[in-house]
C-alpha cells in the first residue's frame, strides 16, 4: 500500500516521519505525472508545491485554520492531502475541479482561479475572526509572485499590514513565473533577495542555529528574520517588505520539508501579519517539465509521459494561432503597431509578434487595469496598441475600457481570446461576459468573427479605427471550414437562405455561424424557412439588421455570451427604435455559473448546438407564428 492512500486528511501527515514525509513527497509527485497526462490540466504549478503543501497542512489545522489559494491552479496536492485522490475524471463532467472547489471540500475556502485576489479575501477573513472573537484562528494565503505583479495584491498588503495583531501568514511562493518568467520590478526585487552576496552563508547559519536551537524564540527570531534591521540588510535588502510594515521570513528552500515547517512554525507563532519567502521549482521532479522553458508545462493536455506527445494530435489550426499569424503580418506593414498582454504572451497568440518586434511587445504581469490604461498611454503617445488577453480577463479592466479608452476616443484594439463557453476550466474562465459589459460602451465597435478568414479581415478593419475602442473576440479550440457568404448586405453575411420566401431570420455571432446553418437544415425539414446571416460587427448593430428582420415573421438570435444585455438585447432594441415589430426570441448562454465539462458537452446542455438551436426555433415560431410553416411541403 502507498503512503498516499493513507492519507485522509490533514491529520494522518502529522504521524508521519521525516523519511515517509519524503517518500510521500516522491509519491505524489508520480501520482500527478500519471493522472494529469491521462486527462489534461495543470501539471507543472502543482509539482513545484508538493513539499509547501505538505508543510502547510502539518503546521495549520485546516479547516479550522483557513488556507487560500491565489489562482488555484496548484491546489492538486492540496486535493489529495484532503482525501480528493480520485482524478480519474480530473475537470470534467462528474470529476473533479481542476481548481479549488467549496462543493468538493469544507478545506476548500475560496475558488477564486482569477490571480491576485486572495490576499484581499486573507485580509477580510482575518479581520472577521478578530471581530468575532477567535484570534488564534490563523489565515494562510499562498500566492505566487506571478500573482504579486496584479494591483489587488498590493492594495491588500497595505490593508494588511496595518494590524500588527492580526495572525495572518502570507506564502510567496516564488518559482519567477507565472505562465513565462516573471517580469518587472517586482522581479527584479525578489531576484535580488534570492541572489544578494551571502545569501547562502546565511540559509547555511540560520539553518544551524535552528537545528542547535530546541526552543527557537523570539531573540533568534528577530536575529535571523525580522526587526534588526542592520543585521537583516547586511545579508539581504528586503526593503520593499519592510517599508509596508511587514515581517519577512526568508527566502527558504520550499523543497526541504524541515525548513518551510520551521518557517511556518515561527510565522504562526508571530501573532502578526508575517510574508514566508518560499523558493520553489515549477515542474520539479519532472525533467521535461523542468526543462521546458516556455512555461515548465503550466497546462499540458493528456498526453505520453515518457515522449510528451499529445495523446489526440489535433488536426486543426486554433484560432490564436491564425490571430498571431496576422498580427504578426500586420506588424510588418504598420510600425506604429505594438502588442499589450498580461502575463499570457504565449497563450493568447504573441509570440510570434514578440519573436519579430520585441520592442513594441509589452508584458505588463498580472495587471489587466494597467495593460489597459497603459495601453490608452501607447494610443495617446501616437500608435496603436492592440491588447490581447482572455475574455474572461477582460473584465477586471472595465473602467479602464470605458474611462481611459473610450471616453478619450482612444484607438486601441482589444483582442478576446477563450470567448464563449470555454469549459474544463470551469466557471471563471467562460468568456460569457464581453459582449454584454462592453455593449454599455459608447463608441466601442465589436466583432465576433465567424471563420478563419473572417478574424483576419476584421482584425485588419479594427486595427484601421483610429476614433475608439475596437474589439474582435473568438473562442478556444480549433477553427472548422470556411463559411462562406451569399452575399453582403450593408454590412451584414447572408450565408444561407432555405427557402423563397424565408421566414426565420437567424443571426448567427461569429462562431455560432456553423450550428445556425446546420438547424437550418433542420428547420426546413420541419417546414421553416430561414435566412441566416452573420451580423460580422455586433456592436454597433448594422441598420441592415432591423430592415433584414422586418423582412420575416421571427427573428432569433444565436450567441456564444450570457443572455442577459447581450447581442440578442442589442438587436431587439434596434429594431423598436427602427419600428420593427417582428417579434424577437435570443439564444445564448444561460446567466449561470456553468460546472467545469467539456466544450462540446456544455454546448449540447444549453442548446448551443445545431439540434438544440432548431429544436428552441421550432418550438418558437409553433408558438409565435400565425400559422405553422408557409412551406410545410418541404418537410420529409
Amino acid at each position: 500500500m502507498s503512503l498516499l492512500s493513507t492519507v485522509q486528511g490533514p491529520a494522518d501527515l502529522r504521524r508521519l516521519s521525516p523519511a515517509e514525509l519524503g517518500q510521500l513527497a516522491d509519491e505524489i509527485r508520480e501520482f500527478l505525472v500519471d493522472a494529469v497526462t491521462r486527462t489534461g490540466g495543470h501539471l507543472g504549478p502543482n509539482l513545484g508545491v508538493v513539499e509547501l503543501t505538505i508543510a502547510l497542512h502539518r503546521v495549520f489545522d485546516s479547516p479550522y485554520d483557513r488556507i487560500l489559494w491565489d489562482t488555484g491552479h496548484q491546489s492538486y496536492v492540496h486535493k489529495l492531502l484532503t482525501g480528493r485522490q480520485d482524478f480519474s475524471r480530473l475537470r470534467m463532467q462528474g470529476g473533479l475541479s481542476g481548481y479549488p472547489s467549496r462543493a468538493e471540500s469544507e478545506h476548500d475556502v475560496i475558488e477564486n482561479s482569477h490571480a491576485s485576489t486572495a490576499l484581499g479575501y486573507a485580509d477580510g477573513l482575518a479581520k472577521a475572526h478578530q471581530l468575532l472573537g477567535t484570534p488564534g484562528r490563523h489565515t494562510v494565503a499562498v500566492i505566487g509572485d506571478g500573482a504579486l505583479t496584479g494591483g489587488m495584491a498590493w492594495e491588500a498588503l497595505n490593508n494588511i499590514a496595518e494590524a500588527s495583531d492580526r495572525p495572518l501568514v502570507i506564502v510567496v511562493n516564488d518559482n519567477e513565473r507565472s505562465y513565462a518568467r516573471t517580469i518587472g520590478g517586482l522581479a527584479h526585487h525578489l531576484a535580488t533577495l534570492r541572489t544578494t552576496q551571502g545569501y547562502e552563508r546565511f540559509l547555511a547559519l540560520g539553518k544551524e542555529a535552528l537545528q542547535r536551537t530546541p526552543l527557537v524564540g523570539q531573540p533568534l527570531f528577530d536575529a535571523l528574520h525580522g526587526a534588526k534591521k542592520g543585521f537583516k540588510d547586511a545579508f539581504t535588502p528586503q526593503g520593499m517588505f519592510e517599508d509596508l510594515g511587514l515581517k519577512y521570513l526568508g527566502p527558504i528552500d520550499g523543497h526541504d520539508l524541515g525548513a518551510m515547517e520551521q518557517a511556518l512554525r515561527q510565522a504562526r507563532g508571530f501573532g502578526g501579519p508575517v510574508i514566508v519567502h518560499c523558493l520553489t521549482v515549477k515542474g520539479r521532479g519532472y525533467r521535461p517539465a523542468e526543462q521546458d522553458e516556455a512555461d515548465r508545462f503550466h497546462a499540458v493536455g493528456a498526453m505520453d509521459p515518457y515522449t510528451c506527445l499529445p495523446v489526440s494530435p489535433s488536426a486543426g489550426v486554433s484560432w490564436t494561432s491564425v490571430f498571431g499569424g496576422e498580427l504578426r503580418a500586420l506588424g510588418a506593414e504598420r510600425p506604429d503597431l505594438v502588442a499589450i498582454t498580461a502575463a499570457m504572451l504565449q497563450p493568447v497568440g504573441l509570440a510570434e509578434f514578440a519573436a519579430a518586434y520585441p520592442e513594441r511587445t509589452f508584458d505588463v504581469g498580472i495587471a489587466e487595469q494597467h495593460a489597459v490604461a497603459s495601453a490608452a498611454g501607447l494610443a495617446t503617445g501616437g500608435l496603436h496598441p492592440v491588447v490581447a488577453v482572455y475574455a474572461t480577463f477582460l473584465n477586471r479592466a472595465f473602467d479602464q475600457v470605458l474611462m481611459d479608452v473610450a471616453l478619450h476616443r482612444l484607438g486601441v484594439t482589444f483582442v478576446l481570446d477563450r470567448a464563449g463557453v470555454t469549459g474544463n476550466d470551469g466557471a471563471s474562465h467562460n468568456g460569457m461576459w464581453d459582449m454584454s459589459i462592453l455593449q454599455v460602451v459608447p463608441g466601442l465597435r465589436l466583432a465576433a468573427p465567424r471563420d478563419a478568414d473572417q478574424l483576419r479581415a476584421q482584425l485588419r478593419e479594427a486595427v484601421e479605427v483610429a476614433d475608439g475602442p475596437t474589439v474582435v473576440r473568438f473562442p478556444k479550440g480549433d477553427l472548422g471550414p470556411a463559411v462562406p457568404a451569399l452575399e453582403r448586405i450593408g454590412g451584414v453575411d447572408v450565408l444561407q437562405r432555405t427557402g423563397p420566401t424565408p421566414e426565420i431570420l437567424l443571426v448567427a455571432v461569429g462562431a455560432m455561424a456553423p450550428a445556425c446553418l446546420d438547424a437550418a437544415a433542420l428547420l426546413l425539414a420541419e417546414g421553416f424557412s430561414c435566412t441566416v446571416v452573420d451580423p460580422r460587427w455586433v456592436k454597433p448593430v448594422d441598420p441592415a439588421l432591423p430592415e433584414l428582420a422586418a423582412a420575416h415573421r421571427l427573428v432569433v438570435t444565436v450567441e456564444d455570451n450570457g443572455r442577459a444585455g447581450g447581442v440578442g438585447s442589442a438587436i431587439a432594441q434596434a429594431m423598436r427604435d427602427a419600428g420593427v415589430d417582428v417579434p424577437l426570441r435570443d439564444l445564448g448562454i444561460p446567466q449561470e455559473f456553468l460546472d467545469h465539462a467539456g466544450r462540446g458537452e456544455l454546448m449540447e446542455e444549453i442548446g448551443l448546438t445545431g439540434t438544440g438551436v432548431a429544436a428552441q426555433t421550432a418550438v418558437f415560431a409553433k408558438h409565435l407564428l400565425p400559422t405553422r410553416g408557409a412551406n410545410q411541403h418541404h418537410a420529409g
